[in-house]
């Protein structure tokens, strides 16, 4: 087998093996040729190659959200490594594994003018749990720092060997920790390797063995005390409500929501992101508070607030539980808690099956009227809303209904952010359909890169559906070689910005027009055609019926449908369906 000649090169490529890191998404370059060289000549590797630095780290959060693994990145040095900082900063708030490696000049190189060249260690402190910053091996050191260590010492062929054993030892278990904390923490860590030229000499033979640290297991059960006591006040409030943030698809065990379902003061919230579902919780959130009173809302209020998963995409519910506090507020997960409601009381550092199995075992069902009101309440928001539906002219609203309906059984959907995620959550979607959306930092950035990623590596078909903003913000996305053919993208084009016109602000004026909404006449035909994808097109209702109807039918190549809407009535028909909601 090929090796790179460079031992640190191969001390990073087989602590990757041994940690079970198989997907490298590599951007070609210089600097990483040993890195390169080293993954693509392994086949226990799949190696993916993208330049676009920006759409591979995109791309690789996608592959890792879906395997929930570590996933790494691969680049040259300099700028290249500061592209990977929008899909960092996603899969720091997303808690999803990626492993930054990037390729650096050796020390003696920085800050001299030479080209390619920033100050590469710590770049990511604010959003990355580790950074490990390798050394140079011995015999890539530059001879002024090399005889600077060596000139008190007196032997100093000894000296030298002892010098690489030490950074040999050092960088092994730097890099050890870094893919330890990726895998059991979830979240991306970086890599900073500096290599020295020649960077292309090859070998036949692995000239080091590095050590594999196995990380710490810790024990997800909650003690005997905490879980009694709150077992105890749980069975005391007559108003729970559990609210489920992003969540992955089987994550919670059926038994536990069967069991929450059948207690009528535990009113159970989701978002289209959940991925849980019951016929006795309460989806589509925004429909059934956006109409109440004060009144209303008070009746609502918990006692016990209990979250789960990750970051919640309605404003609607986080400004409810803020100006109406719950009395306590628990939140369930491994990673760090978000005090988003401004009341939080609890942190159970463990999954929500542990958490579950333990407090339902010693809990009973409450005599309350709570779920029972709230029932009501959302029966009538649904006529209210199947009447609008049926009734609502062309718009972004309708196109979404149609869309959601006939997506793909047992699928995947995947959401561009700002009007495509909202509009989303407004809907029931299919039990079995699957729902991701970068919701970290919600940046319209990476979500193509992302779902291409996603379909990748996920046997399920895959769906995209984005708005245009976003669709041509990240169409470098395309430029890729690993799109399946069954993969669909789907663009709704209002010619601009249409989440601006939802917001408030003044509108019909040409600075509204050119600085938020930023409007435009591009279309996607082009870059279809460009990137081999069959395009298809609707600029009305009948017509998207029409298209819907093969639309997903079996293909040689990835289609891409792009649904022009207009752009100035969508935010009057959205606020008239609110309106209507009461």
């Amino acid at each position: 087998m090929i090796y790179p000649k460079i031992p640190l090169a191969q001390t990073v490529i087989q602590l990757c093996k041994a940690k079970n890191i198989k997907h490298i998404v590599i951007s070609p370059g210089s600097r990483n040729a040993p890195l390169t060289i080293g993954f693509t000549h392994d086949p226990f590797f799949k190696c993916y190659s993208i330049v676009d630095e920006r759409c591979a780290a995109f791309f690789a959060l996608g592959i890792a959200q879906q395997l929930k693994e570590p996933v790494a990145v691969a680049c040259t040095s300099g700028s290249a490594l500061l592209n990977y900082y929008p899909a960092i900063s996603e899969a720091f708030f997303s808690n999803i594994p990626l492993v930054v490696l990037s390729a650096d000049r050796p020390e003696h190189m920085v800050g001299i003018g030479d080209g390619q060249t920033i100050n590469q260690p710590n770049v990511f402190q604010n959003h990355i749990l580790y950074s490990a910053n390798l050394k140079l091996d011995v015999e890539d050191l530059h001879e002024h720092d090399l005889s600077h260590i060596l000139e008190t010492i007196e032997h100093k062929i000894e000296s030298v060997f002892h010098l690489q054993k030490d950074i040999q030892e050092t960088n092994e278990t730097e890099i050890n920790l870094a893919l330890n904390i990726s895998k059991t923490k979830q979240g991306p860590v970086h890599i900073n390797i500096p290599f020295n030229e020649p960077l292309y000499d090859r070998v036949e033979e692995l000239t080091v063995h590095p050590k594999v640290i196995e990380a710490e297991k810790t024990s997800l059960e909650i003690d005997f005390e905490t879980i009694e006591f709150c077992a105890n006040d749980w069975d005391i409030a007559e108003r729970k409500l559990i609210l489920v943030g992003v969540n992955g698809p089987n994550e919670i065990e059926q038994q536990y929501l069967d069991t929450l379902a059948e207690d009528d003061s535990v009113v159970v919230f989701t978002e289209c992101t959940s991925n849980i579902h019951h016929e006795e919780f309460f989806p589509s959130i925004d429909k059934i508070i956006t109409p109440l009173t004060n009144e209303e809302f008070k009746a609502l209020q918990p006692d016990i607030l209990l979250t789960f998963g990750g970051l919640i995409v309605s404003k609607r519910i986080k400004a409810f539980l803020r100006n109406y506090k719950p009395k306590q507020h628990w939140h369930i997960g491994t990673h760090k808690a978000n005090d988003t409601f401004f009341s939080l009381t609890k942190h159970f550092k463990t999954t929500s099956n542990q958490f579950f199995k333990q407090l339902l075992e010693r809990t009973t069902v409450v005599d309350s009227g709570y779920k029972t009101y709230w029932s009501e309440i959302q029966l009538f928001r649904s006529v209210k809303h199947m009447s609008y539906v049926k009734n609502s002219v062309y718009s972004d609203f309708k196109v979404f209904d149609l869309l959601l309906k006939t997506l793909r059984k047992n699928s995947v959907l995947q959401l561009g952010n700002s009007s495509s995620i909202r509009y989303s959550q407004l809907f029931n979607l299919p039990y079995d359909v699957h729902v991701f959306c970068n919701r970290g930092t919600s940046g319209i950035d990476g979500s193509t890169s992302t779902a291409i990623g996603c379909a990748s590596v996920n046997k399920k078909p895959v769906t995209f559906i984005s708005g245009d903003l976003s669709f041509f913000y990240d169409s470098n996305a395309l430029w890729n070689n690993y799109i399946p053919a069954n993969f669909r993208i789907i663009i709704i084009n209002n010619e601009g910005g249409g989440i601006f016109r939802i917001l408030p602000g003044h509108k019909d004026t040409d600075n509204f027009d050119y600085f938020f909404e930023t409007k435009h006449h591009l279309t996607a035909k082009q870059l279809a055609e460009m990137y081999k994808f069959d395009y298809h097109t609707a600029s009305n209702e009948n017509e998207l019926i029409s298209e819907l109807d093969t639309f997903y039918s079996e293909s040689v190549s990835p289609k891409l449908l792009e649904i022009f809407t207009p752009s100035t009535i969508n935010d009057s028909v959205l606020i008239d369906y609110f309106k209507a909601l009461k």
